[in-house]
């Protein structure tokens, strides 16, 4: 017996150095299957960096295995350049290696950073950097965003009925803003928006983008400090002509008495998307005036709201909604620039809608309209009226004009205007077909705009050149006696498009 306690003793000892008895959760699996989970796939950082410069964020590491992991590094992309620095388990610094996190269990990684609040620009600005973990040979990532300067912030809120947005800040939209149904939103002269990616404007109420604004008789200038201007949020020189940076300015069924006047639409996936799939009456509305649309594409855009995808992108996009537009221009568009199904009411004023194909792999005719029913859960035809005048539609294709099922609108009356049409190049129209050789319009010639590098990608600004075909071609429409830019049309003869060339 006096040897029996000693190799018992002996025994357990052993038995506890086996692999077999250390607990699953404390064994270390190799498997690459072992993939980590993240309480959230984005750390923000916003308003604190106005007061402080200084934040910390806090992010979850689950383990969600019955064994433990080894993560081999937590890591900053740019661990030496980074204004991030982390905290895990008592060590700091831009990267830390040979963390173990037991199995079905979690670590906190703390997230510092510190961004100076009060930069030379009055832009709002973004700073990005990944944090990176590797384990067992994966790299998962996390984005790490943080917003400086002085600005307002909207993160997926409802703003209060009769709000106005003033223009001493930038407003930086993340996730989502909606005006509410009977309310209404009002931007100063001179508001920035900058949005996130993603990020959308829904308007159930009314949207009023520089009511008021009056230049007087002055010329406005393209970088005028009162034109409101919509863009995304990342503000490098890169990504100044990016198309779908955000997803735009969304018009719901409800929604009326829509103004956007001297405004800057820029890289969104559609710029106004008026959005009533079922033609509820009266339909959603919108009048344009003295605005530019640019630099936008969209892939298989979706409605939550109603299950519908759309795999395109539009200047305007409309669904069973009412357009009116004067001295606007669209343009760099990589779907469409506008595109409107399932009826409404359309009217283009003075507008140049000049689509290249650039980068873009377009097929698609840059003005389409459609009486069809724009979702199944709706039944068409409906009744659609298109009055334009005095515009330009030019791009790269040898179409850009495409009104399916013509010749069943309540109204079709193209006049004074310069298109690029073979397929309605015919002298009239008849029972079945439509021709626009009359009533004063230009077909298939070259509008001969000028070019300007500076201004937009695709090397134009979209004034008239010399010898232009559209030169003082239009009539006078004594509403509008001046142009995009406010300058004064020729009071008898005046030029096609949303410029007014200046006499040389």
């Amino acid at each position: 017996m006096r040897y029996l306690l000693p190799l018992l003793f002996l025994l357990s000892f052993t038995l506890l150095l086996l692999p077999g008895c250390e607990p699953k959760a404390d064994i270390v699996t190799t498997d690459s299957s072992a993939r980590l989970e993240f309480s959230q796939d984005t750390v923000l950082f916003d308003t604190v960096f106005v007061r402080t410069g200084t934040a910390t964020r806090r992010l979850w590491v689950y383990n969600r295995n019955p064994r433990a992991v080894r993560v081999e590094q937590i890591t900053l992309t740019n661990p030496g350049a980074s204004p991030y620095r982390l905290l895990v388990g008592g060590d700091a610094g831009p990267s830390i290696n040979n963390v173990e996190i037991r199995g079905r269990d979690s670590l906190l990684v703390l997230v510092r950073a510190t961004i100076d609040p009060t930069p030379g620009d009055a832009k709002p600005f973004i700073v990005t950097d990944e944090l990176r973990f590797r384990t067992n040979g994966n790299d998962q990532q996390i984005a790490l965003i943080a917003y400086g300067q002085n600005a307002y912030f909207h993160n997926g809120e409802t703003l209060p009925c009769n709000t106005t947005w003033t223009n001493d800040k930038p407003h930086v939209i993340y996730n989502s803003v909606r005006v509410d149904s009977a309310c209404t939103l009002t931007m100063q002269p001179g508001t920035r928006v900058y949005s996130h990616a993603g990020s959308i404007l829904i308007v159930a109420g009314t949207l009023r983008v520089n009511l008021d604004y009056q230049p007087g008789t002055d010329s406005v200038e393209v970088n005028d400090e009162n034109i409101v201007r919509f863009a995304g949020d990342r503000l490098e020189p890169f990504y100044d002509n990016i198309p779908g940076q955000w997803a735009g300015i969304q018009f719901l069924a409800s929604s009326h008495d829509n103004v956007v006047r001297y405004a800057e639409i820029k890289n969104a996936a559609y710029g106004l998307l008026l959005f009533n799939y079922r033609n509820r009456l009266p339909r959603p509305a919108v009048r344009v005036e003295n605005t530019v649309i640019r630099n936008i594409s969209g892939q298989s855009i979706s409605f939550a709201s109603a299950a519908q995808t759309l795999p395109t992108g539009a200047g305007v996009l409309s669904l069973s909604g009412d357009v009116e537009m004067h001295n606007c221009l669209i343009t760099n568009c990589g779907e469409y620039a506008v595109l409107g199904v399932g009826g409404g009411n359309f009217t283009f004023d003075y507008c140049t809608i000049a689509n290249y194909r650039g980068n873009f792999n377009r097929s698609t005719e840059s003005l389409t309209l459609s009486n069809e029913a724009p979702s199944t859960a709706a039944k068409g035809p409906y009744p659609l009226r298109l009055v334009m005048r005095n515009s330009i539609l030019w791009g790269g294709l040898r179409d850009e004009l495409l009104l399916a099922n013509g010749a069943q609108y309540q109204q079709v009356a193209i006049q004074n205007s310069l298109l690029q049409t073979e397929r309605y190049k015919a002298a009239t129209s008849t029972a079945t077909t439509l021709g626009f050789s009359n009533s004063g319009n230009v077909l298939n010639q070259d509008p001969k705009f000028r070019r300007t590098p500076n201004l937009y990608p695709n090397r134009f600004d979209y004034r008239l050149g010399p010898g232009s075909p559209a030169s003082n071609k239009a009539v006078p429409l004594f509403t509008l006696m001046r142009d995009l830019l406010n300058a004064p049309r020729d009071p008898r003869t005046p030029d096609m498009g949303a410029y007014e060339r200046a006499a040389p």
